[in-house]
């Protein structure tokens, strides 16, 4: 049996659930919560090994990995020790998912604000009720440039949105960081990888959230993220450690 025979069972299992990303994401949160975090460091370094290697199972192991650290955190008993038990180990894949930090460029809150007072005008509860709803392509793209994250958090609701709007919002710069975490945190949106691209490469995003995003890219796009002079340095360090990691 391979070393990473486990590990590959652990993804085969996750990866067949059936329910969507929502599923698969808190399954992932128990799997890390029944392991103690020397244990749970090892599968999240395994399978990003993995995933590197070629697996797209892996892959798609890691997405649900990635979000459950953020999204179910409170269920993971220990994932405030996850980064030490990481260090301590030298599994640097796993430490780097870690990273905080303020993004590489800020948008400032007051200047955001204004911008949509000229293009908005109605109360909240009205242009959030339009954008989850509304068919209009110029109505959508319209809300597409809000920084209002609950006017956004809508928009990627509504039915009739298609993959190129978002990613123009993910990709729009200057923007608050907050329509950008929305993007992530939708489960029906954040399986894209071009959205996921467009989200990392994107300087105002936080870097807590870039740095679950890095270990999703094709190794064409940490190439180009390790060289990407606009992005945080932690992301393009992780990019590099990623890639020198799936040469060993």
């Amino acid at each position: 049996m391979s070393e990473r025979e486990p590990t590959l069972q652990v993804v085969q299992r996750l990866v067949v659930l059936s329910g969507g990303d929502d599923i698969r994401r808190k399954a992932a949160a128990r799997l890390l919560a029944q392991l103690d975090p020397t244990g749970a460091t090892m599968l999240l370094h395994e399978v990003q090994v993995l995933a590197r290697t070629g697996s797209a199972a892996a892959a798609e192991a890691m997405l649900a990995f990635s979000r459950a650290l953020e999204l179910e955190a409170l269920t993971i008993p220990h994932v405030e020790l996850l980064r030490r038990a990481a260090s301590l180990m030298g599994a640097t894949t796993v430490e780097l998912l870690f990273s905080e930090g303020e993004a590489a460029m800020a948008y400032d809150a007051n200047a955001a604000a204004r911008a949509d007072a000229k293009l908005f005008n109605q109360p909240l509860g009205v242009l959030k009720s339009r954008a989850r709803l509304t068919q209009n392509p110029d109505e959508m793209a319209r809300f597409a440039v809000a920084s209002n994250a609950a006017v956004v958090r809508e928009l990627l609701r509504n039915a009739r949105l298609t993959e190129e709007v978002v990613v123009r919002i993910a990709a729009r710069r200057p923007a608050r960081p907050e329509p950008l975490v929305e993007i992530w945190r939708s489960d029906r949106w954040t399986t894209r990888p071009g959205v996921r691209r467009a989200l990392v490469f994107n300087p105002y995003l936080p870097v807590d959230v870039g740095a679950r995003i890095v270990p999703l890219l094709s190794r064409a796009d940490l190439l180009e993220l390790s060289k990407d002079s606009s992005v945080h340095p932690s992301l393009k360090e992780q990019a590099l450690v990623l890639l020198a990691a799936a040469r060993r």
